[in-house]
Formats: structure tokens, sequence, C-alpha cells
């Protein structure tokens, strides 16, 4: 008798299951079936380049306000210029603590994107000389092509001439973020005094 109701049971059980995938499956072909989690086919958001009618030029791209600064971006205010130059070497100090820690951040970073050409300790003696390049000047011996000792430039000048570049050495500002090249002036400050 236990063993008649286990097979109505299975019975049951497999005609359940045949009629559903038959009615299931009777449904209309071009439907997608049920959405699991709709929002991530059907977003809220505009695309950059989609049309939106809340704005008056109909576009969903639009320039920030002036004078609004992205979360994250530190404003340098100095231009490319000589007097930019001689502006920020006046106005512009490090505010990073003076700690081991950034110093020796600061001398890996100089390791790493500096001394190609700087050298390991400033002197201008960076392999890029040895393959025909010509020499920076020596942190501690050398003039700067702007006027003045080398190891009297302050932190403005320094920072001016890694954000811009000048002469053969490009723009660092990619490569470096503002923190790490106040690490890596703290480093040549210690390279100005060998």
């Amino acid at each position: 008798m236990l063993a008649m109701n286990k097979i109505k049971i299975l019975g049951i059980t497999v005609i359940t299951i045949v009629a559903t995938i038959i009615v299931t499956s009777c449904k209309d072909k071009r439907s997608t079936g049920w959405e699991y989690a709709p929002n991530m086919y059907e977003h809220i958001a505009y695309d950059p380049d989609q049309k939106n009618d809340n704005f008056k030029d109909g576009k969903t791209a639009q320039l920030p306000p002036a004078g609004t600064t992205p979360l994250g971006f530190v404003r340098f205010d100095y231009p490319n210029t000589k007097d930019g130059y001689e502006k920020a070497g006046l106005e512009v100090k490090t505010t990073l603590p003076q700690t081991q820690a950034n110093y020796a951040d600061g001398k890996i970073l100089f390791e790493h994107f500096c001394s190609p050409c700087h050298g390991v300790n400033g002197q201008g003696d960076g392999l890029v000389v040895a393959h025909g390049y010509p020499a920076p000047p020596s942190y501690s011996k050398g003039q700067s092509s702007r006027g003045g000792a080398m190891k009297d430039l302050t932190d403005g000048k320094i920072y001016h001439t890694i954000t811009y570049g000048v002469n053969a050495m490009g723009s660092y500002a990619s490569q470096l973020e503002p923190k790490e090249r106040w690490k890596v002036i703290m480093y040549v400050h210690h390279l100005q005094t060998l």
C-alpha cells in the first residue's frame, strides 16, 4: 500500500511538471521572460550622449559651473610662465608634514621618476646622460636655467617645474599626483645639501 502511494505521488509530480512546461511554453515567443533585476537593463540615469529635456540645450553632458573644483583635484593657479614660476617660488609652500614616512616615499618616487635623468644623488648623472642626452644641472652644485643656484630652489619653484616641466624635462603632472610631488620635493631638498 505504501508503494502504491509513492507511485501515485511520483505520477502526480511528473504530470504537474509536464503540464507546467507545456503551459509556459505556449506563451508569446517574443517574451524575454521574467526580469530578475529590471533596473540593470532599464536604468534611470541618463547616458552622457542622450537627449535630456531637463536642460535648455537638450544635452545631458553639461559643463560644470564656473569656479568649481572637481572632488580630489588640487588647484594650482600659477601659469606656465617665468612670472608664474617666480610667483610660485614666493607663495607656494608645502603643507605635507616632514615625517620619515613621507621622506622615504619621496626617495622611492624620486628614484623611479627622476633618477633616470637627475641621477640617484641628484648630480645630473642619470642613465639618459650615458645615452647622449644633455645632463640636467646638479641639485647641490648646478645653476638653474631660470636663474639662481639649484641648491636655493624653493618648494614652489620645484613644484612648478614638476607640474609644467622645463627645457628637456616634460611635465610630470600626469605621473605624480600633488601629494606625491610634495614628497619628491622633500627628498630633493635633501639632495640640495649633498
